[in-house]
């Protein structure tokens, strides 16, 4: 599947995060990942971060897209990643 990680840490958590989803994921904007990631990875990844971000002050949005079919995907500005995923 597909997925989208977006993140607001404290910035103290931020290297931590981020270490976490770049094993995982593509890092294509500050505080975003993405990238076609198996079901158990996908648990695994979950389970690291619960693990280093403080639910009361910190948030994560996962975005699971199981089918690209329809998906387009547009970028504006300066480019980070030049994969184009979708």
């Amino acid at each position: 599947m597909f997925v989208i990680v977006t993140y607001d840490v404290a910035q103290k958590r931020v290297t931590k995060t981020m270490k976490i989803c770049r094993k995982y994921l593509t890092h294509v904007q500050n505080s975003v990942f993405e990238g076609i990631i198996t079901e158990a990875k996908l648990n695994k990844l979950k389970n690291e971060l619960k693990k280093v971000i403080v639910p009361a002050d910190d948030s994560i949005y996962i975005y699971e897209i199981q089918n690209t079919k329809y998906t387009r995907k547009e970028s504006i500005g300066v480019i980070r990643h030049k994969d184009n995923i979708l």
